[in-house]
């Protein structure tokens, strides 16, 4: 299993360009399942998440075709024809978005047996509003021994989704589903991340009809075919709120192109208000900081336009040597503090008690052996590490190969001293 080493105290200064989003990327892809037609992604990130999804297209009868184009990385997708409605748990396991691949089948073929993510029960983190929308559809739903069977042999209908609470992934789930449903959807208490109207902007581009995406109601007029496109990947805006936590925490000045800071905007307030210099560009964003010491500030994790719960790990890095108390309340995700013990062994002051977690700056980190246990996670003990005294080693880095295009390499270029340590394959699962 490799693992990253880092050696604190260098600061950094240079120029990160963002990567496409991984979260819109993997339900893009799936958007191709939709159509006999090819699908061609450009500003596509080459992660560990879409290879996996890749495999399992592949599997249903997806030609995936990875290039290099005029502007960067992209992916040719075309699926003539469905050859299997069968996603196996040991495909589906790896990823949790892969069971996103459900609903664009039972579109276009009329049935679809997709195994349960893996980890997932119903409970927590549910799969449960995704299987209540593709009934919403007229979807005949039945669960067997881990797999989910769906079926609707005259085709989907139009149908009224109402969400009790807010859900990306559910809400994506319906977007694939309803554009080749006969008549009109509507979905309602829909999440309003980026990632949704960039989805709406690449069905639409095949054909779809879709409004409202970024809003709390979507309105989808089915249509009975889909055809190709080309759609360019929206900027992955956890990957440029990450860096620009990363130029925070370690001093110097560092610019993020291709990519749009509006997407950060909760979380570059509260940079500013640590006292961090943040400079909004066409491009991007330019963060500073030269020799001062940050002040504490809280943060509460809420839905886009709020401070995403996907940089709150980030965020408690910056706030271990940030001066004063800050208090981070989670409210997206349970059990997402377990990071702050791995913290702690680096010399964090950290207590967590329910949804909070208070963190009292120290002056100084000290390097130490850390665990990654997910993708968010792992990324946040990298980030302290910048920083820490000697050495820090993060193991079970297969988290930060899902989420993270060339880390080292971008982190290297500023003068960050980063390094790969080759080890084993690890068979990884997705439990972020």
């Amino acid at each position: 299993m490799d693992r990253i080493a880092i050696t604190g105290g260098a600061q950094l200064n240079g120029i990160i360009p963002v990567s496409g989003a991984k979260n819109s990327a993997i339900k893009l892809m799936a958007a191709s399942l939709l159509t006999d037609q090819p699908l061609r992604l450009t500003n596509m990130p080459r992660l560990a998440d879409t290879k996996f999804l890749g495999k399992l297209l592949t599997r249903l009868g997806t030609h995936v075709d990875e290039r290099e184009g005029p502007d960067g990385s992209e992916t040719i997708l075309h699926a003539p024809e469905i050859t299997s409605g069968f996603a196996p748990y040991d495909l589906v396991r790896q990823m949790r978005a892969s069971f996103n691949v459900l609903g664009p089948l039972v579109a276009r073929t009329g049935q679809a047996k997709v195994s349960l993510p893996g980890g997932c029960t119903i409970g927590a983190r549910p799969v449960d509003l995704h299987l209540q929308a593709l009934e919403a559809l007229g979807a005949k739903i039945d669960l067997h021994e881990g797999y989910v069977y769906a079926q609707a042999p005259r085709g989907l209908k139009g149908g009224e989704i109402e969400f009790p609470f807010v859900s990306v992934g559910a809400t994506e789930h319906a977007m694939l589903a309803a554009v080749l449903a006969d008549g009109v959807t509507v979905i309602k208490n829909a999440a309003c991340e980026p990632e949704l109207l960039d989805l709406q902007i690449c069905l639409n581009a095949m054909g779809a009809r879709v409004e409202g995406a970024g809003t709390p109601t979507i309105t989808i007029t089915g249509v009975a075919k889909l055809h190709g496109a080309t759609h360019s990947v929206i900027p992955d805006r956890i990957e440029m709120g990450t860096y620009a936590v990363a130029a925070a925490m370690a001093g110097g000045e560092v610019q993020l192109t291709r990519s749009r800071p509006e997407l950060i905007d909760s979380l570059l307030v509260k940079l500013e208000e640590a006292g961090c210099g943040v400079v909004r560009t066409e491009d991007g964003v330019i963060i500073r900081r030269n020799g001062h010491r940050l002040e504490a500030v809280d943060v509460e994790t809420q839905p886009y336009p709020g401070f995403a719960t996907d940089l709150q790990a980030q965020f408690m890095a910056l706030m271990t040597t940030a001066k004063g108390e800050s208090r981070i309340r989670e409210t997206i995700f349970e059990n997402r503090f377990m990071h702050a013990p791995e913290l702690m062994r680096l010399g964090a002051d950290i207590s967590v008690s329910g949804g909070e977690a208070r963190v009292r700056g120290v002056e100084r980190l000290e390097g130490a052996e850390v665990m990654a246990t997910d993708l968010r996670a792992s990324v946040s003990l990298v980030i302290a590490g910048l920083v820490a005294r000697g050495e820090t080693t993060v193991s079970r880095i297969y988290h930060l190969d899902r989420g993270f295009e060339r880390l080292e390499e971008k982190l290297g270029a500023c003068g960050a001293q980063v390094r790969r340590i080759k080890g084993e394959p690890e068979d990884a699962i997705d439990n972020d």
